[in-house]
């Protein structure tokens, strides 16, 4: 949530800033609700002191003896006219915080004006894409080939855009979890941390996925308010909802593997084949709650622990700033991290690195404090590091043989128990 001071000292800058989003803010709007606004405020703040001295003129008159039903009367006509004001004032302020919570975040000054992801900037390659002396296959036809990838049966127990994976390939995901959550635990010097994968609406709206993104998300059907979580990010960034870090406690640094679960409502048909975009993944997060001073260093450090995975594991990428019209939600910043599929001859997004500033943190009230000074705003940032099902797309597309087999990259070689190479 945008800051209300910001928004009330300069409504022009901001509107001018979310523009670069496609956001178009309502500058007269606006200032005619915060001027309705404050009048109520005023008014209300006016019966409210009328009401005190009244009250006293009651309490001197009985103490002499006089009569005070008129001043009663008085004062219940006082009371009701500050109910209703009082209620006037709730109801407006509803009305903006409402249309605050549906605000976008401001993109920071670097990123890049653009509609779409298109016009998305390259920052740097990694890796040369490797030439092939037979025809590549995708990771379906490799999967299949292999009978270790299922897409019927997924579709038959639950439908479409669900899959079995079994065998070796089971086996290859979960080393990938495991490799990824021991290189950012022990290279990196994240917390692992265990969370449920069912939240609240009031965790949802923490993070920004609520209410603007409701569709996107499986609620469930039960007497409480409860979703499946869209990614770890939203239970592991509440854990700190409401609450205030000593500044020793800081950087807060968490890692988290955890299945996640999107409707993909606005795909509109987009990678119906295979792994690419399902309704139920697997992810290993990061997460960071920093000082405010520190949040762009914290951002490239989580956005290098990202990239250092798809380095142990030799797969090509390269490294994206997002312009305005493909900028998230809550998001001033984010770097995506595309790696090469042979199959597709191009970079599809595997990891997306974020840095919300105190965007999370206003609406989430997580907040620092020092030895002396009142709590202040955390800054929160978060990143895939990396998705796992898109990581192994990648890894059987790369590392296909012409026979259909698959190498397992040297670093996984160990997780699989000594197996270097997938075969039938």
């Amino acid at each position: 949530m945008l800051d209300p001071k910001l928004l009330r000292n300069d409504p022009e800058r901001v509107a001018g800033k979310l523009l670069i989003k496609g956001y178009v803010f309502d500058v007269a709007k606006f200032k005619a609700m915060e001027e309705r606004r404050k009048a109520l405020q005023i008014d209300t703040q006016e019966l409210q002191s009328i009401r005190n001295q009244k009250s006293k003129q009651i309490g001197q008159a009985k103490a002499q003896g006089q009569e005070i039903e008129s001043l009663k009367a008085e004062m219940d006509r006082l009371a009701q006219d500050l109910k209703d004001k009082q209620q006037q004032f709730d109801g407006l302020q509803e009305e903006l915080n409402n249309w605050l919570a549906e605000m976008p975040n401001i993109p920071h000054e670097s990123v890049p004006a653009g509609d779409s992801e298109a016009q998305n900037t390259v920052i740097h390659t990694w890796g040369e894409p490797k030439s092939f002396a037979f025809e590549v296959k995708d990771h379906v036809d490799l999967g299949e080939h292999l009978q270790l990838l299922d897409f019927e049966s997924a579709a038959k127990i639950t439908g479409s855009r669900f899959t079995i994976m079994q065998g070796q390939l089971a086996q290859l995901h979960r080393a990938l979890i495991q490799f990824m959550l021991d290189m950012h635990t022990r290279a990196h010097g994240y917390t692992e941390i265990y969370v449920p994968y069912i939240v609240n609406s009031d965790s949802l709206r923490g993070t920004g996925n609520l209410p603007k993104f409701g569709e996107d998300l499986f609620q469930l059907k039960t007497d409480s308010e409860y979703y499946l979580i869209p990614t770890a990010e939203v239970p592991v960034t509440n854990m700190w909802r409401d609450q205030i870090a000593s500044a020793e406690q800081l950087p807060i640094k968490y890692v988290c593997h955890s299945p996640c679960f999107r409707s993909e409502a606005g795909s509109y048909g987009r990678d119906t084949r295979g792994l690419i975009r399902q309704h139920q993944f697997e992810k290993v997060e990061l997460v960071q709650l920093v000082h405010p001073d520190h949040s762009w260093q914290a951002f490239a450090e989580l956005t290098s622990h990202a990239e250092a995975v798809l380095q142990a594991l030799a797969l090509p990428y390269r490294s994206m700033t997002l312009c305005g019209g493909d900028l998230g939600f809550s998001s001033a910043k984010t770097i995506d991290l595309e790696v090469w599929l042979p199959a597709q001859d191009t970079y599809r997004e595997i990891s997306s690195c974020s840095n919300f500033l105190d965007f999370q943190a206003r609406r989430m009230k997580a907040r620092w404090k020092g030895h002396e000074g009142k709590p202040q705003l955390l800054h929160t940032l978060n990143g895939s590091g990396l998705a796992v099902g898109r990581t192994l797309v990648a890894i059987l597309e790369n590392y296909q043989q012409a026979d259909g087999s698959i190498e397992v990259p040297k670093a996984l070689v160990n997780y699989m128990h000594g197996t270097t190479e997938i075969s039938i």
